[in-house]
């Protein structure tokens, strides 16, 4: 070959060439940019639209269908998911993880527009983001102050921080947390507005005639020009109460303070948010749906480094809760095992050599392979995220195999034909030179095809894929010069060995005499070893039956959510008073350090003040080495909150690839009007509840028992009387919901005039009698109770659509044991069993995730497996041959099986990229042994000496190589903190995998070479025989 000849006898260009490679990497390495996964979070779309005081019916037919029948065709969507709730429109659009997310908004927002005319004049105009509307906080800031309320933190904040935080790159929204922002409040006291012949409308269009800054042009003299402005002249509340409504028949002047108590205060009061007790205001970064959480979070802490010296005195910012820790914390962590695995693996090297000079040839393998494939991880737009730092620690082991290979072949006949270390160098690598490029393209074979993945799983491991095959590549490059070289120019002649060295060749030496007599059994009684293979392959099909199936392994990351729901149409006192029980309860967590921060909020919505009867509470767990794991605190949290009555508490954790805090189980039944979702709804709860298989907080988002008036309209009476439905409308809007009817300036800033009926006469439905509207036709008041009746009845406060189809999704978190496969699987046959025909199912979240995931990997390992085949196939020209190398294939997943069996893990998109990397792991080994006999044979060998002296040649590099990958592993096996659970199941796939490969494989291959390829031929066999024909001929 010519890279090893050229390098032996040119060993400055082998290190230039090694140099060149570290030296272009480091470069890489310094700007490549750190995140926690590749970059698979799909770009998502969310259009919000607030119509205030509207029912959830209203909303759904009046905006959401509107704007969905406008989006509906545009490119790239994936799913469409909708909520219609009192008062509020959200629809998420996801489109395909390969669409920007710049161009996505732009379409939505063009078809957004041609709709605007048609939704109704009362709503605000849809506000439409690069974010999905559910996505969560990543980083919460404590903005505290010992001088100021909590009106006044909040003004400060909307008026100096917000929009610092709001221009940092990747940041789509700040929200301000437990914020009350100021607001004109106008408490309108019914009786006196009727004792002074007035009605509501009266006041809204005295506020709006009065309240208002207009243009008054210019006047322009000789040589100067004046711009004319009709100033505002409410500016404070007493200015407001000031305001005149009518004049009385006496002469009096009707103010608005004679009918009304006006204050400057919050605009909305209803809502809390405390961080361990404390009530706080928060400042909430919330990322673009396709933005780099490390990324993110580092601006924003650079930012509060710059605000902080410049606040008032007694105010700062502090952090509270970022979700960036456990993600920098996980990347720590794999560095921390990327340096163990090399100090295994060095050892282990030097343990089997015996000697520094010797181990030497194969260790610098190792940094120049890792550091050269930051060039390519650059060159593709990679990233250095979790994924591609596992690729690398699962490299090490790898990427010593060929330098091994190659330093053993030299060593080998510098003592059996008493070689001189150049010429050993020289020939051995040579010959070893077609062993060392086929194992690398099998590995590479194995690896290419996962980047052909679709999708999110796709997206995820394509990555990791082509780390792990340029690790692979450079290694080879690597042993056949750099390696070859220094095995040249530094290894010690045979007599001058170390005492270490003789040592491990003398127990090489046994081991291998022991091998070749139980070879030497096995192949005299074939049909043993055949019935193994048999046994081992039925055993590994009842283990891929009993393993259970999960998208992601459970991750403790170090921050939960306690998800709290009280009955439909809980006022705000209610949750309040739960809340306040429920932090009661957890602080005693606190107490013991185990929760650094609880920050409690209710209501858990942003923006849409209709709906009191939810709450969150965030858990900031205390670092992973100083408490218990979050899944006993989780049980623990559980027991405490068991007999608290009133609402429903669940803790849920989330998890990693873009899960919104959720539980795991998302299923969607759509197909039909709401009255029959809900019927099939009831259809499954009760076959659940009759044979649960361990759902677990068992919930749904379309509940049918929310308390609500509808108002009957005598619509002939109304007519006679000269009233309109509007005036009626209107009248209960602004008395019971509030109204927005104009602004205030106030240092610069624009403040709502927020105009609304005193809340302590409104308390019970009779209160809706004593209001008064004004006849079109006579100017005289009559009494609302002349023209409605109320009747009380229950519906659903949401109403939601999946793919534009009316939908309920059921929701639960899962026992333990419970894997998210059964679990569905379970729903599935529910519904084949006992729903009608036309019910649609569908899935959300970390379910569809699953869903998605499970056919494209199996997809892969097909894939990897054939591609594997034909590349063995075409380098050894046989088809036999291939054959024989992959029996190890099976026999390793069994080992991988086996282990993950015993350890109680799952199979999941970790263990099953695990599984696939074996194609390649165990195929290496088959490839050194029946490669060798080959040569062996062709040099003119007989069939079983050429067999018997190949197995025992490539005994050692073989345990060699299995034990450096087994130790590359082991680390990840025995490693802690951030990211624990999902290195575990990778590490012990690739530890009982490549133990259970290179075990059968010195056994198995030999007997099924010997039964399979007694008559086939060698890859130069054709050559030859064309070259012998060729010389007859002439």
């Amino acid at each position: 070959m010519i890279l090893p000849d050229i390098s032996v006898s040119r060993p400055v260009l082998a290190a230039v060439m090694s140099l060149l490679l570290v030296a272009f990497g480091l470069v890489s390495f310094d700007r490549l940019p750190l995140r926690e996964y590749p970059d698979i979070d799909p770009p998502v779309v969310s259009v919000e639209t607030i119509y205030p005081g509207a029912a959830a019916s209203v909303v759904d037919t009046r905006i959401t269908e509107l704007i969905e029948d406008r989006i509906a065709g545009i490119e790239g969507i994936r799913f469409i998911d909708s909520k219609s709730e009192d008062g509020r429109s959200v629809i998420n659009i996801e489109f395909t993880v390969n669409r920007d997310v710049d161009d996505a908004a732009n379409d939505v927002r063009d078809r957004v527009s041609t709709v605007l005319d048609d939704l109704p004049v009362e709503a605000d105009p849809p506000e439409i983001q690069k974010v999905d509307s559910n996505e969560d906080v990543i980083m919460w800031l404590n903005l505290a102050s010992d001088r100021m309320d909590v009106p006044e933190l909040t003004d400060y904040a909307s008026r100096y921080l917000v929009d610092r935080f709001s221009v940092l790159e990747g940041v789509a929204r700040v929200r301000v947390g437990g914020g009350q922002a100021y607001a004109m409040r106008i408490w309108i006291d019914r009786r006196e507005l009727a004792a002074r012949g007035l009605t509501v409308a009266d006041v809204e269009s005295a506020l709006r005639a009065e309240n208002i800054e207009l243009p008054a042009g210019s006047i322009d003299s000789g040589q100067r020009q004046f711009t004319v402005r009709v100033q505002r002249s409410f500016r404070t509340a007493d200015e407001f109460s000031r305001l005149v409504l009518s004049r009385g028949e006496d002469g009096y002047l009707v103010r608005l303070g004679d009918v009304a108590r006006v204050e400057r205060s919050a605009a909305e009061d209803r809502l809390f948010f405390r961080g361990n007790g404390v009530p706080m205001v928060g400042i909430g970064i919330i990322k673009q749906s396709t933005a780099n959480t490390l990324a993110v979070a580092h601006a924003a802490k650079q930012e509060v480094n710059r605000i902080n010296p410049t606040l008032p005195e007694g105010m700062a910012i502090e952090q509270s809760y970022d979700s960036s820790v456990f993600i920098d914390g996980a990347i720590r962590e794999v560095f921390k095992t990327l340096a163990i695995a090399i100090t295994l693996v060095i050892s282990v090297i030097y343990l089997f050599l015996g000697g520094v000079r010797a181990m030497l040839v194969p260790a610098v393998t190792v940094p120049v392979s890792l550091i050269a494939t930051f060039i390519v991880l650059l060159a593709l737009g990679f990233s250095i995220n979790i994924l591609t730092l596992l690729a690398l620690v699962l490299a090490i082991g790898l990427v010593v195999d060929d330098a091994i290979v190659v330093l053993e072949n030299i060593h080998r006949r510098m003592e059996e034909y008493g070689e001189t270390r150049l010429v050993a160098a020289f020939r051995g690598t040579r010959q070893v030179g077609f062993a060392v490029v086929a194992t690398t393209v099998v590995l590479v074979a194995v690896f290419v095809p996962i980047a052909f993945l679709q999708g999110d799983v796709g997206r995820l491991f394509s990555e990791f894929a082509l780390t792990m095959a340029a690790a692979v590549s450079f290694s080879s490059f690597v042993a056949l010069s750099l390696s070859a070289m220094l095995a040249s120019r530094i290894l010690p002649p045979v007599d001058r060995q170390g005492r270490g060295s003789v040592l491990v060749d003398r127990a090489f030496h046994r081991v291998r005499k022991g091998y070749l007599k139980l070879l030497r059994g096995a192949l005299r009684h074939a049909w043993v070893v055949g019935t193994a293979f048999a046994a081992i392959l039925a055993a590994s099909a009842w283990l891929l039956q009993a393993i259970p199936n999960e998208y992601a392994p459970k991750e403790d990351r170090g921050v939960f959510y306690l998800l709290v729901t009280g009955p439909e149409g809980s006022s705000y006192r209610y949750i309040a008073e739960h809340m306040t029980e429920i932090e009661t309860r957890m602080m005693p967590l606190v107490e013991n350090g185990e929760i650094s921060r609880l920050l409690v909020r209710a209501p858990r919505a942003f923006g849409n003040y209709e709906i009191f009867n939810t709450g969150i509470v965030i858990n900031v767990l205390s670092d992973w080495s100083s408490r218990r794991s979050a899944w006993e605190i989780m049980d623990d949290v559980r027991k405490r909150l068991a007999d608290l009555p009133g609402v429903r508490a669940f803790p849920v954790m989330r998890q990693g690839f873009g899960a919104r805090v959720q539980k795991p189980v998302q299923f969607v039944i759509g197909g039909g009007t709401y009255a029959e979702l809900a019927e099939w709804r009831d259809i499954l709860l009760e076959k659940i509840e009759a044979n649960n298989p361990g759902l677990k907080g068992l919930d749904w988002d379309y509940k049918e028992t929310k308390p609500q008036l509808q108002v009957i309209i005598d619509y002939d009476r109304a007519a006679d009387l000269g009233v309109t439905v509007n005036t009626i409308g209107r009248t209960l809007e602004t008395m019971l919901g509030s109204r927005r009817v104009t602004t205030y300036i106030d240092d610069g800033e624009e403040y709502d005039v927020i105009v609304e009926g005193e809340r302590a006469t409104q308390r019970t439905p009779t209160n809706l009698e004593n209001l008064y509207v004004r006849s079109e036709r006579t100017g005289q008041l009559i009494p609302l109770s002349n023209l409605v009746q109320i009747e009380e009845f229950a519906d659903s406060i949401s109403l939601n659509r999946y793919n534009r189809v009316r939908a309920i999704t059921l929701q639960a978190n899962l026992d333990d044991g419970v894997s998210l496969g059964d679990a569905l699987a379970y729903l599935e046959d529910l519904v084949d069993e006992h729903l009608p025909g036309q019910v649609i199912i569908d899935y959300k979240g970390q379910s569809q995730d699953f869903r998605s995931a499970g056919g494209s990997i199996l997809f892969v390992m097909l894939l990897g497996t054939a591609v594997v085949f034909l590349v063995l196939a075409a380098q050894f020209e046989s088809w036999l041959h291939p054959l024989v190398i992959m029996l190890t294939v099976p026999l390793a997943m069994a080992g991988a099986l086996l282990g993950l069996h015993l350890t109680g893990q799952t199979l999941n998109v970790y263990s099953q990229i695990g599984l696939i990397m074996l194609v390649g792991l165990s195929a290496k080994n088959g490839i050194l042994i029946v490669e060798f006999a080959n040569q062996l044979r062709d040099a003119g060998q007989p069939f079983h000496d050429a067999l018997f002296e190949a197995a025992g040649v490539r005994l050692r590099p073989i345990v060699m190589t299995g034990i450096t990958t087994m130790a590359g592993s082991l680390p990840l096996l025995l490693s802690s903190g951030a990211g624990t659970e999902t290195r575990v199941v990778i590490g012990t796939v690739i530890l009982w995998g490549v133990l259970a490969a290179t075990l059968f494989t010195l056994f198995v291959v030999p007997v099924a070479y010997d039964r399979l390829a007694q008559h086939s031929g060698s890859p130069g066999d054709t050559r030859r025989r064309l070259e012998q024909e060729i010389q007859d001929q002439g």
